[in-house]
């Protein structure tokens, strides 16, 4: 399933170029992430409740374009791979312009879900919702 988060960039985001400081996509990544899995009825809280946590293991994103302060930004979250303990996600950052779409930044995120103590488990039969498995293939 893609998920689409919306935002716009805000003034204390930018760097003295005037366009967004590279580390602030960190945050537009994960800011999309929770809203996926809010989305399919996961929510952070009720991980911590049960003992679990998410945990980005490694993340790797190539800039392909700048955006800048009031620029509306898509930001568009997919599975695109499932382990035992965790997964893949691709994220696209565009900036929505007037009649024209342009990507800004593409990244690809794995995450690993673990117990209260910070260790790697297997993924809970909560989180096994078909929305968070990657889709199938074209035939």
């Amino acid at each position: 399933m893609k998920h689409e988060s919306r935002l716009v960039v805000r003034s204390y985001e930018c760097d003295t170029n005037g366009h967004v400081n590279n580390a602030v996509f960190l945050n537009y990544l994960e800011t999309a992430r929770v809203d996926f899995l809010r989305s399919v009825g996961v929510t952070y809280r009720e991980l911590r409740e049960r003992g679990f946590g998410l945990m980005v293991v490694r993340i790797c994103i190539d800039f392909k374009d700048e955006a800048r302060m009031d620029d509306a930004l898509l930001v568009v979250t997919e599975p695109i791979k499932r382990r035992f303990t965790g997964g893949t996600y691709s994220q696209k950052v565009f900036c929505e312009e007037d009649a024209a779409t342009r990507l800004v930044a593409d990244a690809e995120v794995v995450w690993v879900c673990v117990d209260s103590r910070k260790k790697p488990v297997k993924l809970p039969d909560f989180l096994d919702r078909p929305a968070l498995h990657p889709a199938d293939p074209p035939a």
